[in-house]
């Protein structure tokens, strides 16, 4: 995995002003060097600056970036962030058709088959990816995105520059591009945050390139183009062949995603996606007579803390232990205590450069490095939920029937700290509401299908272009700021296409939630993982995180400069922070009840201290 950036204006020489514009790219380098810590490269022509960091995984000597290749006196060049699991089957065709291939790498893969395909070629690539390739032939620059977004790549535009960058920090670094905040930016964060709208940047005119879309950038247009979408028909395999192909691809998109010239690991929570992985990973290298390692993530003090609700039935230990004896893995149990959590709330801010997950995102960033100086790669069960239809909002009645993001339905929780005069000009409801009926209309439907069906298809929908999205915006973020390669091997394409037209009885047989993965997954884990009731990842509950959490915020009320106060109402803050709080109600996902409302207003000042945004 790498940091990729760049601009391109198709009627300036670069090359005219060469010493101000490659500090450009080695500064756009230097804010993105914890996502490729092994390189770095630029790269100025007349109309295309390209810049790189590079975490070494495949073709270590190589392999390195920006890549350019010549055909008949044109120079082509290539950025690539991302991983291509298909890499033998392209070269091996595009040999045929008389090229020559320098590396072993997936990315002069990728940039001859853009030089022999034209753009169109992504529609043969298997892996997560985000690229920029510069086409000299035709002046124009690619901007692309793997389908499901795994990786990220942002862009904006400057007096007709075209700037991108795999992180919003890169882009800021260009020069007039400044950090801008308006009512739609402010409602991102404060009305559907965490969750991001696709394709959207919350700054002012920064945005990111769809999932499954590329960008063609020339002198006459800028065109965006879908070249995957999903695809609603009826599915016509018995409940055995669908077992049987569900667990084909499950399978193979786990072998294909181990592929790496660095040792790999797995996450390993003891539930039934992790072990899933992790059991075909440790079955796969024990035929190479290795042993795989793997990782579990847990707070101090959980262990007496621990309340089970509806949203965490029981802890995870137990059940990795378990699978760690089943696997005879080489097991790693790691821990967050409460300062640490607290601390990390602002590295968050700055791996994402927006507010996050609160505190389930700056666990996950503290454990991602602990686990980098063992492995570069790890493979996660990230998606299963979203896919196989794990969550509660598939089968629970009030957010099946809830007019409005099922993960967020209730605002109130989010309006409790905020003035009613920025309530007022915010349209929090409003905003929800056409953001959320505009995502509806976008779902392919199928014509005929019974109504309670055609919902099931539209929560579906709704759970992989935001819910998985932020999660994947979680799993790169925290991963890669700590140089570790997060992999999601139930994010393949392919599984996405095919279950999202098996219906819910099958999906759910006989009422077992996600019983066609357990079915799937039959004969390679033990019974009680394989129908071990869905636990989300961890949480503390230890009270003194809490009031730890509590004490910064009114660090924040006594600080006249804090830049949020002026969102805030005193009064509803410090009879927030004086009530007990409620973690059986989530105001976003399953996880994030009053404490994680504390850390997310922490992180919403934190960033406004440091990206010092113009508020319009």
């Amino acid at each position: 995995m790498c940091g990729i950036s760049g601009f391109f204006h198709p009627r300036r020489d670069f090359t005219k002003e060469m010493s101000f514009f490659e500090h450009i790219l080695n500064s756009m380098n230097r804010v993105q060097k914890r996502r490729g810590p092994d390189d770095q490269g630029i790269f100025l022509s007349n109309h295309f600056g390209l810049a790189h960091v590079r975490l070494s995984i495949v073709d270590l000597i190589t392999g390195r970036q920006p890549m350019l290749k010549t055909r008949d006196g044109h120079t082509w060049g290539i950025v690539y962030n991302g991983e291509l699991y298909n890499t033998k089957e392209l070269r091996d065709e595009l040999s045929l058709k008389g090229y020559h291939f320098d590396t072993t790498s997936d990315t002069e893969v990728i940039l001859t088959a853009y030089m022999e395909y034209g753009p169109d070629f992504v529609r043969l690539l298997n892996g997560i990816f985000a690229f920029a390739i510069m086409d000299p032939i035709k002046k124009r620059l690619m901007l692309c995105r793997d389908r499901a977004g795994v990786k990220p790549l942002f862009y904006t535009f400057s007096d007709n520059h075209v700037i991108f960058s795999s992180e919003i920090k890169g882009l800021f670094y260009f020069p007039d591009v400044k950090p801008v905040l308006d009512k739609k930016g402010l409602n991102e964060i404060f009305s559907i945050g965490p969750a991001r709208t696709s394709g959207h940047g919350v700054f002012k005119d920064v945005y990111e390139v769809l999932p499954g879309h590329y960008i063609l950038c020339s002198d006459t247009e800028i065109r965006q183009e879908s070249y995957w979408k999903l695809e609603s028909h009826p599915h016509e395999d018995s409940y055995e062949e669908t077992v049987e192909k569900t667990a084909f691809l499950v399978e193979d998109s786990i072998r294909r995603q181990m592929v790496s010239d660095v040792p790999i690991c797995t996450f390993l929570s003891g539930g039934l996606d992790s072990s899933l992985v992790s059991s075909v990973c440790a079955r796969e290298l024990k035929k190479k007579n290795k042993r795989l390692m793997t990782f579990s993530f847990d707070f101090v003090g959980n262990k007496e803390n621990f309340h089970a609700s509806s949203f965490q039935p029981s802890q995870d230990r137990p059940f990795v232990e378990q699978m760690v004896k089943y696997l005879d893995s080489d097991h790693h149990f790691l821990e967050c205590s409460t300062e640490t959590q607290a601390e990390f709330l602002k590295d968050s801010v700055l791996a994402h450069d927006l507010p996050a997950m609160a505190d389930v995102d700056s666990s996950m960033l503290y454990f991602c490095s602990r686990v980098s100086p063992f492995c570069k790669v790890t493979l996660t069960g990230e998606c299963a939920d979203e896919i196989f239809g794990g969550y509660p909002w598939f089968h629970r009645e009030d957010c099946f029937r809830a007019h409005t993001f099922p993960w967020t339905m209730d605002l109130k929780a989010r309006q409790v700290l905020l003035s009613d005069a920025f309530l007022a000009e915010l349209g929090m409801e409003d905003y929800v509401r056409e953001t959320y009926e505009a995502s509806l209309t976008q779902v392919p439907t199928l014509p005929g299908e019974p109504l309670e069906e055609a919902r099931r298809r539209e929560i579906s929908y709704l759970n992989l272009r935001w819910f998985m999205q932020t999660l994947l915006n979680r799993m790169d973020r925290t991963s890669m700021y700590s140089s570790l390669e997060a992999r999601v091997p139930f994010a393949d394409h392919r599984i996405i296409e095919y279950l999202w037209n098996v219906p819910w009885e099958m999906k759910a047989k006989d009422g077992v939630v996600k019983n066609l993965l357990r079915q799937a997954g039959v004969g390679k884990l033990p019974e009680e993982i394989l129908f071990r009731r869905k636990s989300p990842y961890p949480k503390t509950y230890d009270k003194g995180y809490e009031a730890l959490l509590a004490g910064m915020v009114r660090e924040i009320l006594n600080d006249s400069s804090s830049p949020i106060l002026k969102f805030l109402d005193r009064k509803k803050t410090e009879r927030f922070l004086s009530s007990p709080s409620d973690y059986g109600k989530p105001w976003y996902g399953q996880l994030m009840a009053a404490p994680q409302m504390m850390a997310y207003v922490i992180q919403i000042d934190f960033w406004m201290r440091t990206y010092k945004p113009e508020i319009i």
